[in-house]
């Protein structure tokens, strides 16, 4: 419909497609994010000898915490609490915008 009224490809997608697929694709990054680091025993069968995020942890976990943990753990945390937060601040601009 969009093409129709006169807008090119780029600005159909950048302007109608992305913002209906934008939620889907944020879920579906944030769900893969999770579940790549919960799942510790699968990692350990499956990465071979790369060391990805849970493995060093949990190899530095057994010899003591290092302060690397500790910094990772926290930007984790900051990057999720802020996608969190954007989320939000996004949703009420949608429903004022809608209200």
């Amino acid at each position: 419909a969009a093409m129709d009224l006169g807008a090119n490809a780029w600005a159909t997608f950048t302007r109608v497609t992305l913002p209906l697929i934008a939620p889907g694709i944020v879920a579906g990054a944030l769900l893969a994010f999770a579940l790549s680091i919960d799942d510790f025993v699968i990692t350990q069968f499956n990465a071979g000898s790369t060391i990805t995020f849970p493995l060093y942890v949990y190899g530095a976990a057994r010899v003591g915490v290092p302060p690397q943990v500790n910094v990772l753990g926290t930007m984790i945390f900051l990057v999720a609490a802020g996608l969190m937060l954007a989320s939000v601040l996004l949703q009420n601009r949608r429903a004022k915008g809608t209200a």
